[in-house]
């Protein structure tokens, strides 16, 4: 009888489409730009350089950039509707720039 299951064990282990197999451990699971960016934007804003480094570690530096991009454009507009104010004066307001 063990030998039956220790074989149904080691048959569901090896099938190709991955049917029986336990799922990914959370460390080697694959992230995504979004996910990337809005760990990488926020470690940076903690000055945390170690968590920077990781998520910058899991996707392409143009998938970063991409996420970086996207989640600058997305925080600008909502402070800037918050502020009820345009999203340029908001971004000069950010980076210390004087009114155009």
């Amino acid at each position: 009888m063990i030998r039956v299951f220790g074989r149904l064990r080691k048959f569901f282990a090896a099938r190709p489409d991955g049917a029986g197999q336990a799922p990914p451990h959370p460390e080697n699971r694959q992230h995504n730009i979004f996910e990337a960016a809005a760990v990488y934007v926020s470690a940076c804003a903690e000055d945390d350089e170690r968590r920077s480094d990781e998520a910058a570690g899991w996707v392409s530096p143009e998938a970063l950039s991409f996420g970086v991009n996207e989640l600058a454009c997305r925080a600008l507009i909502a402070l800037a509707r918050e502020r009820d104010e345009s999203p340029h004066s908001v971004a000069r307001t950010l980076l210390g720039l004087p009114a155009a």
